[in-house]
């Protein structure tokens, strides 16, 4: 077995920014799996969410956000970069490991047991996971996914491999190594001028106008063929817009109220994205209920919603801009 750190799923503590009584617990998933990743790696996550701030809508979904590998870099000291499994994903994984290096890769969440009722052994569905653990002999895999870390083995674990099948037309994963040589940990006062650096960087990058009053333009455009596709579009649909948007205001609120812990005066702004995320939730059921064919006039939550992101991001332009 090649373990890189000594954790185990079953004693494992999550991220607060995965706490139960958050209004979205996931994001997405190489989000997800790197605030975990930097939790287990005893490192703050919540100075790396500046760039929250330059989330755009795309013009037919939002903007599926990243920790960009430079922020990274900056605050921690990790290098970030795609690499080739051309011998094979797990043939990488037990190297890597040995060498000190974590590495993500796209799988199949059809094997991933931490997703039953949802994808597991029900559908194909492509996800990132953070590879920290793997026992060729004992076929075992310990990963980082959603909002933990997990482990699985024996066919789930064949099944992510490809044990057993001959599959030419199926393409390599992404995969990315995560090298730990250079990892810092900045003490308090240069980790906040780092974190402020960053926030007046995706401060110049955030939307040129609002994005909220594109996507609602759009969505009138696309609740008719919605409706008529029903639910199973509704889920994809909403996943991509609603719950990008939503997720990404609530790391924005947590960056702004660590920022305000520091003596920032951005305690103001990070109740209204927080307000956004909420909004944004009760949008979506809203959106949910107009799919099954309930008349729901949903104009006030996106007024709020528009409001809200004009005002949030005026507050922090007027300051950091």
């Amino acid at each position: 077995m090649i373990r890189l750190l000594p954790i185990d799923a079953a004693s494992y503590s999550p991220s607060p920014l995965h706490a139960e009584d958050r209004v979205w617990v996931e994001t997405n998933c190489y989000v997800d799996l790197w605030i975990e990743l930097l939790n287990a790696l005893a490192l703050d996550c919540a100075p790396a969410l500046a760039f929250t701030l330059s989330v755009d809508f795309e013009g037919d979904q939002w903007q599926f956000f990243k920790f960009p590998p430079e922020d990274l870099r900056l605050l921690y000291g990790l290098d970030v970069a795609e690499m080739s499994p051309w011998r094979g994903l797990e043939h990488h994984i037990a190297e890597q490991l040995e060498m000190g290096r974590f590495l993500t890769a796209e799988v199949d969440s059809w094997y991933l047991p931490d997703t039953a009722r949802v994808s597991y052994r029900i559908e194909h569905v492509k996800t990132g996971i953070a590879l920290n653990m793997i026992d060729r002999e004992q076929h075992r895999l310990g990963y980082f996914h959603g909002a933990s870390y997990y482990e699985l083995e024996d066919d789930d674990y064949a099944g992510i491999f490809g044990h057993g099948r001959v599959r030419p037309e199926i393409l390599p994963p992404y995969v990315e190594l995560v090298k730990l040589d250079r990892m810092q940990r900045l003490d308090e006062r240069e980790l906040l001028e780092t974190a402020l650096t960053l926030a007046r960087v995706h401060l110049s990058r955030r939307p040129a106008t609002n994005p909220l009053q594109r996507f609602r333009k759009r969505l009138e455009q696309d609740v008719e063929w919605l409706c008529s596709d029903g639910l199973p579009t509704f889920h994809g649909y909403a996943f991509v817009t609603l719950r990008q948007f939503g997720s990404a205001a609530e790391l924005a609120a947590s960056f702004c109220a660590w920022l305000a812990e520091r003596g920032e005066p951005t305690a103001p702004v990070g109740a209204q994205f927080h307000e956004l995320a909420s909004l944004a939730k009760t949008a979506q059921f809203q959106l949910a209920r107009m799919v099954s064919g309930r008349k729901i006039d949903a104009g006030s939550t996106f007024d709020a919603m528009e409001h809200g992101w004009d005002s949030a991001m005026q507050g922090l332009v007027e300051r950091y801009g």
